[in-house]
């Protein structure tokens, strides 16, 4: 099965990309050759570009708080498994305070490490990591492997309370819907929503179906449309019909 996702707001787009890049991060740091490395560090900065956004931490730091306060109210309910829901509210206040105890704008380690900077400064250029720009980082990725993971990992440690506190509201707003069976007749799903506010979309459906979703939404109406790939992998209309599940999430 294939979990297609697709965010309502700015806000939750945000919050996806950097879950995506981190995902990648943390892949290529667990490998050992220099250029998957470079590949962890040039992902850092890619991180930095994205989680610009001044008020990221405010926000995200409220929306733990509103997360705890909602769950705080099931604690009287009977039907309520207290261990699970106290397990959850123990990972809410870990990550509140860690990300609140977090000093200084997102990343500025990185970005008061002159060293790094030129770095970053060369990966926009096409090629521009080569040996011969930079003798210093070519001598540092003849490191050992583990060397160089102890380096990129101090690197992005002051990062690292965002990053657990973003994958935490994302975990929440997926568990907060339930799928939804549904058929696109001749490729094509429409449903109203009648204005009212959700977060996220997720859409699954059997990867050996050959279909891809395009996805349309706003508060008002949701629009799907199915399309496959030929040998020149140009998206074509499909006029099959086609099952899938869907997730509408909102906290």
């Amino acid at each position: 099965m294939i979990v297609y996702e697709y965010p309502f707001n700015e806000r939750i787009r945000t919050l996806l990309r950097l879950e995506d890049l981190y995902e990648k991060f943390q892949f290529f740091l667990h490998q050992e050759h220099p250029l998957q490395h470079h590949v962890a560090l040039s992902t850092i900065f890619e991180m930095l570009e994205v989680a610009g956004r001044a008020d990221l931490k405010s926000d995200l730091l409220q929306e733990l708080e509103r997360q705890r306060q909602s769950l705080m109210g099931y604690k009287s309910n009977p039907n309520v498994q207290v261990d699970a829901l106290n397990a959850i509210l123990d990972e809410l206040d870990r990550a509140t305070a860690a990300l609140s105890t977090a000093q200084g704008k997102i990343g500025q380690n990185v970005r008061d490490n002159e060293w790094l900077m030129s770095i970053r400064g060369r990966t926009i250029i096409p090629g521009g990591a080569c040996e011969f720009d930079l003798p210093s980082y070519h001598a540092w990725q003849q490191h050992s492997a583990e060397a160089r993971y102890r380096d990129i990992a101090h690197w992005f440690a002051p990062l690292l309370p965002l990053f657990d506190a973003l994958c935490l509201v994302l975990r929440l707003l997926r568990d907060s819907g339930g799928p939804v069976k549904m058929i696109a007749h001749a490729g094509s799903y429409q449903q109203m929503l009648q204005g009212k506010v959700y977060q996220m979309l997720r859409l699954t459906l059997d990867g050996g179906l050959g279909a891809i979703p395009e996805i349309s939404a706003n508060k008002y109406m949701l629009w799907v449309r199915f399309t496959s790939q030929d040998g020149d992998m140009k998206p074509r209309p499909l006029e099959d019909d086609v099952p899938f599940q869907l997730t509408l999430c909102n906290f």
